[in-house]
This record gives C-alpha cells, structure tokens and sequence, in this order.
C-alpha cells in the first residue's frame, strides 16, 4: 500500500457477478481519483444462484486478497454491485443474501462494516461511467442481457433481462444457442452450409469421423446429428453461451450465417435500448463481454445506437458508491 495514504480512512468496492467477484481497495476522498491500493478476485458473486455458504467464502476469498489486514480497521464505507439484487428495496430476496453475505464475510476478515451499500451490479456498472453520472440509461450484453433506465443511481424501469429461458435476446446465450441450431439445420438440410457446424463440432469435441467436411453424406450428416444433441444435453443449457465467440470468429472469416446472427443480435440489444425510450443526448453505459472494445456487437451497435460510453465492470462504480455513501450525498 502506497505510503502516502497510510491513516487515511478507505473504500472497498466489489463487482460480484455471475462467473466472478472482484473487490478494490481504494482512497475515501475522491480527490484521490480512481486509485487502486488493492484489487482481489473470488468465485461467482450472484446473491440468488450462488448458495448462501459458497457466497460468504467467494467474498471473504475477493475481500482478503483486496484488503491487508494492516489497512481492515480503516475502511469506512464498502459498497457492492451484485448480479441477483437491486437497490430498489431493501426487503429485495437478492439483496437481503448479498448484505448477509457480504456482512458475514466483513465480519470474519475483521473489516468494520462502517456504510455498506448493496446495489444490483448494472447500477454499479451505470456509475463506473466517467463522472458518475446520476441519471441515463444502461445496456449490458454478456452471457445475458438487459437494458434499464437509472434515475437517482437507481434502476427504475427493465428491458428484457428474463433469463436464458425466456429472453436475453441478443445475448452470448442466444447467440450460442443460434450458432447450435445453424449446425444442426444445416446438418438436417434446412439450413445454408456454415462454419459453424465444424466449429461447434470441433468446441463438443465430437469424435474426428462424425465432423462435417466439404461434401456431407447423409450418413455424415446423421452421425453428426447423433453425436452433437446428446453432447449439448449433457451440460447445462446456459452452457450455451461459451459458442458465442465461435460465432464471431466464422464472422471474420466472412461467413454468411454468423453475420446475420451477430447482426440479429445487435439488432434485439438496440430494440431494448429503444423501448426505454432514450431522450435526445441522453447517456447511454454499456458493458459486457460482447459491448467491449473488442466485442463482437460493438461495431454493429454503434451504428444503431450510438454514443454508447463503455466500462470494463462495476468495480471503480462501486468504490464512487461507497465514497458517496460515506459523504452522505446518496
């Protein structure tokens, strides 16, 4: 820890999503600007999926590695982004397991829970923007997908967000799920030939005799059916979402599905924006492993909805949050 903020009093923010929770330690005093003394990471943070137990070790696991046990008696505030809760209302199921949780673990660890602020992780999100803004809207698109207003740093209205079973449109579930069905049409004869088949085939590891080459027999095409079906039942359906960058990748490569397929999904995810009903220059945050400088989505959605501003995660959101608490401006 950089010795010119020796005494001084610190903020903890954490980011606990759906495959990993991250905690920074950083200045109180904002002065100090985005300053990181401490960065830890832990297992999945989701306040509704991850099991009461397993969620105070991934916090106490993210918190130890963020916190050394010389600076834990001068923290002041810690606030958290956590994917399964909202800051809506305090009796929120998901909020309720992460502010257990979250307490469980500051008290094992011996940090003063001081203010602790519980938030959903695209509030977090929404703040990590440059100047923190207050008001706006967010997108995130990852694994899933969701598109909501902030009013007051407050998630007030939704957009999709329904899960992989009943929406998520445009998400890396949907498009791997897209990118399932085109091998399997085009292995039955409905759909056009794509790398697809080969890719997917390839990522299931299917057995080398049943992979698609330039010429499908019909006993091919049945072998290859035979073998991929009971390769995607046999995971998890969320599981899905892991073809989405097979996706992008046949896109480089100029193939003809997986264009219309990242196009389709660029198109849902600016659907959502719309329905919230965007104000002329009104800020729009985006986030998520598709929406990134590198994201697949991102080009495609910069021209359907554009000036959208980018951040990484929720993390330095959810240190100006607790700083904020701290200084009882919220």
């Amino acid at each position: 820890m950089a010795s010119d903020v020796r005494g001084q009093g610190l903020v903890v923010g954490l980011d606990a999503g759906g495959t990993r929770t991250r905690a920074l330690l950083a200045p109180a005093s904002a002065e100090q600007g985005p300053r990181v003394l401490g960065e830890g990471a832990g297992g999945p943070g989701n306040a509704l999926t991850v099991p009461s137990a397993q969620l105070v070790e991934h916090f106490v696991e993210a918190l130890s590695a963020a916190v050394p046990a010389s600076a834990r008696d001068r923290v002041v505030a810690v606030a958290g982004g956590f994917a399964g809760a909202t800051s809506a209302s305090p009796d929120d199921p998901g909020s309720v397991r992460a502010r257990t949780a979250l307490t469980a673990a500051l008290d094992r660890l011996g940090i003063p829970a001081g203010h602790l602020g519980v938030w959903s992780d695209i509030e977090a999100a929404f703040a990590s923007a440059p100047g923190t803004p207050a008001e706006g809207l967010a997108l995130v698109a990852g694994t899933g997908a969701v598109a909501m207003r902030v009013t007051g740093r407050r998630a007030t209205t939704t957009v999709d967000g329904d899960g992989w079973l009943l929406g998520d449109e445009g998400s890396g579930f949907w498009i791997g799920r897209r990118a399932v069905r085109a091998a399997l049409r085009m292995a039955d004869g409905r759909g056009p030939a794509t790398l697809l088949a080969h890719r997917v085939g390839l990522a299931l590891g299917l057995p080398g005799e049943c992979l698609p080459d330039d010429a499908w027999s019909q006993a091919r095409r049945e072998t290859y059916r035979m073998h991929l079906l009971p390769a995607v039942m046999a995971e998890p359906p969320i599981r899905l979402a892991r073809f989405a960058p097979l996706v992008a990748e046949a896109a480089r490569e100029k193939d003809v599905v997986a264009l219309v397929l990242l196009d389709e999904a660029a198109a849902h995810l600016a659907d959502a924006v719309r329905a919230l009903r965007p104000r002329p220059d009104e800020r729009i945050v985006a986030t998520g492993g598709l929406l990134g400088p590198d994201g697949p989505l991102t080009s495609r959605l910069d021209t359907l909805v554009p000036a959208l501003d980018w951040v990484p995660d929720g993390c330095q959101g959810a240190v100006a949050l607790a700083r904020l608490d701290h200084g009882h401006h919220l």
